[in-house]
């Protein structure tokens, strides 16, 4: 397989099956994130988000390698003006990922660096194999990350954690991303994908839109004091008073049986 596809090929595909939709990465060798994956991650994230098929996603690099960072060939001739109007559209590419309103796992194997990095922390999980590397080395580079690194690893790790792992550039090993909290399951390279499936399946004939309230919840209230995360949060309950799903669920559980949820 060529190292590098031909610009009209795709790079990103969402590969749906039995309710899971897998966002696959496929530019050996090392899923280089240029401006092309960039904007196919965009629409793969609104093409998961919009199909009613997809009840939770999986963020896959292949066997391999997750994403070893963004294309330092295409950024290289790259000044000030240039990168101004492209840095925009990176970090909302990204955070197109990070806004699908439904349960987001990362199955991470070799690489996880830079923008790697910053793609996986767009998902609500992490799981890596035993010898993943993960890591921000932007540092080494004269720059910083770019496309929510600095801010989505303070509010998962904290400030301290996150500078350390930001100033430094340092690559992290699996056991000790595990420690910190930047991932949340081990496994073997070969059990990360399935591992992945195993974490996300429950989800499939869940609540959908008590998930997605959820979801948002949680991720909106972090950027909130608390007065306001709590008046969200009254906000997304009392919706839910609405769905289908929550007549369902209650019905259900006072009838002592298990409930079936329609996503509506």
């Amino acid at each position: 397989m060529d190292a590098v596809k031909s610009e009209g090929s795709r790079l990103v595909r969402l590969e749906v099956d039995g309710g899971i939709g897998t966002i696959r990465l496929d530019r050996p060798p090392m899923n280089a994130l240029n401006v092309q994956v960039q904007e196919e991650l965009r629409a793969a994230a609104h093409e998961a988000t919009a199909r009613e098929d997809v009840r939770a996603v999986i963020i896959y690099g292949g066997e391999k390698v997750f994403a070893a960072g963004a294309d330092i060939k295409e950024m290289a001739g790259m000044g000030y003006a240039a990168m101004a109007a492209r840095a925009v559209a990176l970090s909302g590419a990204f955070d197109a990922v990070a806004r699908i309103p439904k349960p987001v796992v990362a199955a991470i194997t070799g690489w996880a660096l830079g923008g790697g990095c910053e793609l996986a922390l767009t998902a609500d999980w992490r799981v890596a194999a035993e010898d993943a590397t993960l890591g921000q080395p932007e540092i080494t580079l004269g720059i910083i990350p770019g496309a929510g690194g600095t801010q989505r690893l303070a509010r998962l790790l904290g400030p301290a954690r996150a500078k350390d792992l930001v100033m430094s550039g340092r690559r992290v090993p699996a056991p000790e991303a595990l420690a910190m909290g930047l991932v949340d399951r081990v496994v073997p390279r070969d059990e990360v994908y399935s591992a992945a499936l195993e974490l996300v399946r429950p989800y499939v004939n869940g609540p959908a839109l008590a998930l997605r309230a959820a979801k948002q919840a949680i991720d909106g209230g972090l950027d909130m004091d608390l007065a306001s995360g709590l008046a969200w949060e009254s906000q997304l309950f009392a919706a839910l008073f609405a769905t289908e799903d929550k007549v369902e669920g209650m019905a259900a559980f006072v009838e002592k049986r298990a409930p079936k949820f329609e996503g509506r």
